[in-house]
This record gives structure tokens, C-alpha cells and sequence, in this order.
């Protein structure tokens, strides 16, 4: 993972995430643990060439959390996550309308996954969803950078 964000670094003028906050019907949020990087995080990924961010988005999501987006999700918004990679950003959705036929085991990619009460989060979720959560419930204004 490391080379290949070295390589988008360099070959990339712009890059581009696609992340969701899967809300469940009693308001909990849908987690995933990565294998290559600490704490728990939105499901989500890279915007692939020729990929609009919707597609990104419901391919991220399906392949990290086996959820399958039925409804339009809606644009919560697009954060610069600078500190990654030099003219990265997120386009971070909320999503309402979903379906999980089935929760993949843990691969390569994806050591777990779990959905939480944004009241009572797991330890080590990262600041970056404590954050946009609390944008969410209206408790602090929505920031530009993740």
C-alpha cells in the first residue's frame, strides 16, 4: 500500500477519496478496522480513473463492509486531507439506505468491522471520525481538512 501511494503522489496532480457514514435505524455507525493502518474508520477508499466519487463510494464500501448502498447517498462534505498526501481530499457521504446481505470475514484488507453508538466508541477510533460525527450531530461546525 505504502508504494502504491507513493506512486499516486508523484503521478497524480490530484487525489481523491471516497468515504461513508453507514447509519444504522437506531443511529449507530458502521466501523472498519484496516490491516495496514491503526484504529477504526469509515468504510471507504480511492476514486479509481475514469470512476465517478457515487461509484467509488458503493465499491469501497461493498468490498470493505459487504454493504450494498440502495438510496442516494448524501454529500456531508469534501474535507483536504493534506497531511496524507499533498492535494488529497475526501468526499465523505451519508449513508441511510443499505442493505448487508452477508459480513465478510476478515482478508487482507479488512481485519474487522463493527457498528457503533457514536456515543460509545471504541477507544482507538480515529480523531478523524470522532470529528465528523460530532459535525454530524451539530455539536462542533463542520471543518475543511479531515
Amino acid at each position: 500500500m505504502k508504494t502504491l501511494q507513493r506512486y499516486w503522489r508523484i503521478s497524480r496532480g490530484l487525489t481523491m477519496g471516497a468515504q461513508g457514514m453507514v447509519l444504522d435505524t437506531r443511529g449507530r455507525v458502521l466501523l472498519v478496522r484496516h490491516t495496514y493502518r491503526p484504529g477504526w474508520h469509515f468504510p471507504g477508499g480511492g476514486v479509481e480513473k475514469n470512476e465517478t466519487v457515487a461509484t467509488a463510494l458503493a465499491r469501497e464500501v461493498r468490498e470493505e463492509s459487504g454493504v450494498e448502498i440502495v438510496g442516494t447517498p448524501e454529500l456531508f462534505g469534501v474535507y483536504a486531507n493534506f497531511h496524507a498526501f499533498p492535494s488529497d481530499h475526501i468526499a465523505l457521504y451519508v449513508v441511510r439506505d443499505w442493505r448487508q446481505p452477508a459480513v465478510p470475514p476478515p482478508n487482507s484488507e479488512i481485519a474487522g468491522q463493527v457498528f457503533a453508538d457514536p456515543a460509545e466508541l471504541p477507544s482507538d477510533v480515529t480523531e478523524a471520525v470522532r470529528r465528523r460525527l460530532a459535525e454530524l450531530g451539530g455539536t462542533i461546525g463542520q471543518a475543511e481538512r479531515w
